[in-house]
This record gives C-alpha cells, structure tokens and sequence, in this order.
C-alpha cells in the first residue's frame, strides 16, 4: 500500500483551500480550526504549528490569491498605471464570496495585534510601498509636481476604498475608482 501523506507545502496549501472553502460556507464568525482541520484530513496540531490562530490561517489564505497579482506597471502613464492597480485590488477584495472574509480579517486585525502585525507587514506595507514606488517614478519623471507628498497620497488613494469596503459597504466599483483618481490627479500633477 502506497502512503498517500501530505506533507509540507503540498500540505499547507490544503488547509488553506480548506480555510477558504470553510470560510465562504460558514462565514468567519463560524470558522473553527477543529472544523478546517477536520475537513482537510488532518490533526488540529498539524493546523496549529503553521499558524497560532485563526486569523493568521486566514491571512495567509487570502494572501495566497493575491501574490503577484497586485504589482504596479510601468507604462510610462502614472494615472493609467494606478487604474490598473487599484482596479486588481478591488477586483480583489470585493470577488464574493470572499469580500466577507477580507471584512472580516481586517475585523480580527482589530482584536488580535498578530495578524494586525502580520497584515500591515505582508499586505498594506508592501502594498504602500510599491505605490509609493510607483509615484515616486513618476514624480522623477515630471508627471507629479516634485513636493508633492508621496505618502499622503498613498493614504488618500487607498482611505476611500477602506471607507466603502469596511464602514459603509456601498459597492466598490471601477467607476468609484475613476471617481478617486480624477478628483486627485488635479492636485497630483505637476504645475508648470
């Protein structure tokens, strides 16, 4: 009989699935780590010396979708490069049936200074700073006035789409993003 054991990355990868599945069935409230690591086959200790709760399980399943799926082009056309971009990012965040579950990570982020920790590292940070990047090019290139503050307009880029994700829920759409981008880009641009 062949031994059919799961183990290291091929294992990891199944308990997210599971997380993700789980997660979508039962909504994060519901999600248990005896129930993901009931329904991937395996001990809830197996689940455990990967991650220390819950919420690190789901950030890492999250995260898992989105690996390269959010880098900045380069086009040469700043506005047309952070379209693009902060279209996957919605695209990202608002697919159901996961939105709930990006919802409520960025909940459990609130209670729990690990995957608060843990986000802010593997997600907004990098994601800050490519954007940052990305501006910073275009800045270099005379697309944006040279004191325009790189950080504000990561925080004034990314505020209204957090603002429609997590307080109001109104739908987060390209047309919104459009909406956003237009209003800045006048402030954005280099002045002669």
């Amino acid at each position: 009989m062949t031994n059919t054991r799961r183990s290291g990355p091929d294992l990891t990868a199944a308990i997210m699935r599971t997380t993700l599945e789980l997660g979508r069935e039962l909504g994060y409230a519901k999600l248990s780590i005896e129930a993901i690591a009931a329904r991937a086959g395996v001990g809830k200790h197996t689940v455990y010396r990967r991650w220390p709760s819950k919420g690190a399980l789901l950030l890492d399943s999250l995260l898992s979708l989105s690996e390269s799926a959010l880098d900045y082009p380069d086009t040469g056309d700043v506005a047309a490069d952070l379209r693009r971009q902060i279209y996957e990012a919605v695209d990202l965040l608002t697919a159901e049936p996961l939105r709930p579950l990006f919802q409520a990570l960025v909940g459990e982020a609130q209670l729990d200074p690990g995957v608060a920790a843990a986000l802010n590292e593997r997600f907004i940070a990098p994601q800050a700073a490519k954007t940052v990047a990305r501006l910073a090019a275009a800045r270099d290139q005379g697309q944006l006035a040279p004191d325009f503050d790189l950080d504000l307009a990561m925080a004034i880029l990314s505020g209204p789409l957090y603002f429609r994700l997590l307080i109001t829920q109104e739908p987060l759409t390209h047309a919104y993003v459009d909406r956003i981008l237009d209003a800045l880009f006048a402030g954005m641009a280099a002045r002669p």
